[in-house]
């Protein structure tokens, strides 16, 4: 977009008019202009406003190259701030239960339509509940690369990091539940999915954001085909320096939930919070649409680090240009001045 760098120059062209119109037109003063009544006007009408005209071009010249005119080079790339991340969204059969309230009011809808909306505002920000604004992962700071694993018996991973958030968000829209074949919660090996994702992640800061309403429960008894344990995972990630972000979404037990159920519920909560410590990150709990979304503006202002990206700073300069016609009208009117204008001083 055409821009001025130094704006606050232009506050200048108001005067050059008011000065201009007080600048009498140059004249030979004589005792009584009767004697020349009958004499043709000749080129004396028009060479004074002509003169005039070519004078505040020459100045609005000076004026306007001072303010700094340019526009940017779109095909230039300049350092911007950037993370990688990595969304993992449990998608299992619990994650479909319509008992998550978005805000007061309104009627329950699941929790994964619940993280939709909420990753949604997260990627393309926008004003959430409570006028909360959320600057969204494209900013003059830097566009962050976003990408997309989803879990539940079986991690799949539904996008890579990208720059292109409006097709990550379109494959958001289309994730499904699993079926019944892929009952379960394999955060151990979603973790992994998650990892192998970020190995060709364009920038150096890495970050994972899990969310999941339950424990981890996947066990197989094949000892060459056995999932990563949640910790084990986790210890890979700390290897590499890449922080996980838990929030867990399951809620308390219900007051007829059994002991069993309320242990793994403990748990659930428990491994989270060591996923998170392990790695450098944090563990959050979300039991309403207004706490995820609180959440979510913690982590929308995730440490950012230079990267290259299409950030356009770089500026071809109008200033010499006009520069240069002002230096040309100046030499123009100085000839036309001494020669056919025959201006007497």
């Amino acid at each position: 977009m055409f821009s001025f760098s130094h704006p606050w120059c232009l506050a200048l062209l108001p005067l050059l008019g008011i000065l201009f119109r007080r600048i009498p037109p140059p004249a030979i003063v004589y005792s009584d202009l009767n004697l020349f009544a009958g004499l043709p006007h000749g080129r004396a009408r028009w060479i004074p406003p002509l003169r005039k005209t070519i004078q505040c071009l020459i100045v609005g010249s000076v004026i306007v190259a001072a303010a700094g005119p340019r526009w940017p080079d779109e095909r230039s790339r300049i350092p911007a701030q950037s993370i990688s991340i990595v969304l993992l969204l449990d998608v299992s059969g619990s994650m479909e239960a319509e008992t998550f309230r978005w805000q007061p009011g309104e009627a329950l809808i699941s929790r994964a339509e619940a993280a939709k909306r909420a990753f949604r505002l997260f990627v393309a920000g926008g004003e959430g509940l409570g006028k909360m604004n959320f600057t969204g992962r494209s900013t003059i700071q830097g566009t962050d690369a976003i990408g997309l694993v989803t879990f539940a018996l079986v991690p799949y991973p539904i996008c890579p990091p990208t720059l292109h958030h409006s097709a990550l968000l379109k494959l958001l829209d289309d994730v499904a539940p699993r079926g019944v074949l892929d009952a379960g919660t394999n955060i151990g090996d979603a973790l992994a999915e998650g990892l192998i994702l970020l190995q060709d992640a364009p920038t150096e800061k890495k970050v994972m954001i899990l969310l999941s309403d339950g424990e981890h429960n996947f066990e197989r008894d094949d000892p060459d085909r056995k999932p990563l344990k949640p910790l084990q995972a986790a210890q890979l990630a700390a290897n590499l320096h890449i922080p996980i972000f838990t929030i867990d979404t399951g809620g308390d037990p219900p007051p007829t939930a059994t002991p069993e159920e309320i242990k793994q519920r403990t748990d659930g909560r428990l491994i989270n919070e060591a996923i998170a410590k392990r790695t450098g990150g944090r563990a959050f709990s979300a039991n309403d649409g207004t706490e995820l979304l609180q959440v979510c503006q913690e982590l929308d202002h995730l440490e950012r680090q230079d990267v290259l990206s299409f950030n356009y700073r770089r500026y071809f300069e109008l200033g010499p240009k006009l520069l240069l016609l002002a230096t040309a009208l100046s030499l123009v009117l100085f000839i036309l001045d001494r020669t056919w204008w025959r201006i007497l001083n």
